[in-house]
């Protein structure tokens, strides 16, 4: 199996960006996708390289030790006000450490507001090397594929690209056609994980599987197969795979080898 996989940073968010290098390749990962934009979360960590000189020099220290890159940060948010320039110093510190892609989801109901500012972000990105990579969460305000390409074609940026997580495209009920007509150029990276069958019905219910009960591949019901065999197949295969019970339970190391383990099983059995 010649596929790459990185280990993301949600499925061992009590890791710093060293020990998810250090756990990545004991674990068998080839790059790490790691969170150094703060977003003032419940319960979510400071990574902001960016200000935290020691914890960027440990994390320089542990890519180079272990042969592990960074593929992709996150999570550049558009919404109400937001400064996009804000974003800069995590992009630089991106580019520093040799990642490729931005990740951004959109939080505002205001198309033009929206779009603008994703512009802008690419625009800024751009100036780095690194691409921008639209992600549609299922509760967030661009929450499907119709909606994320709309706004990639009116930016009509060329560093731009859509990431899909199988998660969020069977919970936001996007049709497998939908895929078929993208250009392959926009496609960077995924976000694999499996999930129940059944669709919450609120909000609360959604960011709950989303955030701290994602399952391993082949587990659930999402039929990550038919998603994935329509998508190029020298993307970058990203695990996000939250879950709070088997962290615990398991150590994160071994719940990241599990991750892992269970998507080459998945990928093995239906021919990805």
């Amino acid at each position: 199996m010649n596929k790459k996989f990185s280990l993301a940073h949600l499925t061992v968010l009590g890791c710093a960006p060293p020990e998810m290098a250090y756990i990545a390749a004991m674990t068998g990962y080839d790059y790490i996708s790691i969170r150094p934009i703060y977003m003032g979360l419940p319960n979510e960590p400071n990574y902001d390289l960016a200000t935290n000189k020691e914890m960027l020099k440990q994390t320089k220290r542990a890519l180079s030790s272990t042969g592990i890159k960074v593929h992709d940060i996150e999570l550049a948010r558009i919404y109400d006000g937001v400064d996009v320039k804000k974003y800069e110093p995590a992009i630089e510190v991106a580019a520093e450490l040799g990642a490729k892609c931005v990740l951004s989801s959109i939080w505002t109901s205001n198309r033009d507001y929206y779009v603008e500012k994703f512009a802008e972000l690419c625009d800024l990105a751009k100036s780095y090397g690194l691409t921008v990579d639209l992600e549609f969460v299922t509760w967030a305000d661009v929450d499907n594929l119709e909606k994320a390409v709309d706004v990639l074609e009116t930016v009509n940026r060329d560093n731009t690209g859509i990431m899909i997580d199988t998660l969020h495209f069977h919970r936001s009920r996007v049709e497998l056609e939908e895929l078929d007509s993208l250009p392959e150029k926009w496609f960077h990276f995924v976000h694999i994980c499996d999930g129940p069958p059944e669709i919450p019905t609120t909000k609360e219910g959604l960011i709950h599987t989303g955030r701290d009960a994602r399952l391993y591949l082949g587990e659930g019901g999402i039929d990550i197969a038919a998603i994935l065999k329509r998508i190029p197949d020298n993307v970058v295969y990203s695990i996000e795979l939250p879950h709070i019970e088997r962290a615990k339970e398991f150590g994160y190391a071994e719940h990241a080898r599990r991750c892992l383990q269970s998507a080459k099983d998945y990928f093995n059995e239906h021919n990805i």
